[in-house]
């Protein structure tokens, strides 16, 4: 159920992903989503937006850390040339979903307005952390390879918004080149700056 959540993030969006659309695409019984997730939809999008977080953060720091910051970045960028190409541009980033696009309950009401601007900050909360997570993993590998902490920082976000960003364009665009054209351009900044 989570990983159909967090698949249905990244394609569809957060408003899309409703515990009835989990329910249809995970083939589970409706009862059972209610079971594991008394919270309902709120509590289901966090463990969706974790699992998508971890999806992303462990093969990056298993790249980096065996192949360091410029090849490991290569190989995790053909990761998602591959996870774009076979889905046919339909898959982005679970996480960035979350980040930009507002939170609606399952139930409408007027009392959900204030309920669902706390869930939304919440995840945001929770988007931003991982964030925070994948430039962690990027800045220590850069330190790792003799870059100065800050310096490293910013790399490393600029690596993460850039890699986001032409995610989406990609998708937008049904082609892998914004992605091959941003790489190009981040591998220059880091080959600098390890010279």
């Amino acid at each position: 159920m989570i990983a159909g959540a967090a698949d249905l993030l990244r394609r569809k969006g957060m408003t899309a992903t409703s515990m009835r659309e989990v329910v249809r695409y995970s083939n589970t019984p409706r009862g059972s989503i209610a079971h594991h997730f008394p919270g309902g939809k709120r509590q289901l999008l966090e463990a969706a937006v974790d699992h998508a977080g971890r999806e992303v953060s462990e093969p990056l720091a298993q790249l980096l850390g065996k192949h360091g910051p410029v090849k490991g970045l290569e190989m995790f960028v053909a990761l998602w040339r591959k996870i774009l190409e076979e889905t046919a541009f339909q898959a982005g980033c679970a996480v960035l979903a979350v980040a930009v696009e507002q939170y609606a309950s399952d139930q409408r009401g007027e009392s959900e307005t204030e309920l669902e601007a706390q869930i939304q900050l919440q995840l945001l909360d929770q988007a931003n952390g991982i964030f925070v997570q994948w430039q962690e993993i990027i800045s220590h590998s850069l330190q790792e390879a003799g870059v100065a902490d800050i310096r490293s920082r910013s790399l490393a976000l600029l690596a993460i918004a850039s890699i986001e960003g032409s995610v989406a364009l990609c998708r937008a665009a049904r082609s892998v080149e914004p992605l091959d054209l941003i790489w190009q351009e981040l591998q220059r900044s880091f080959e600098r700056e390890l010279t």
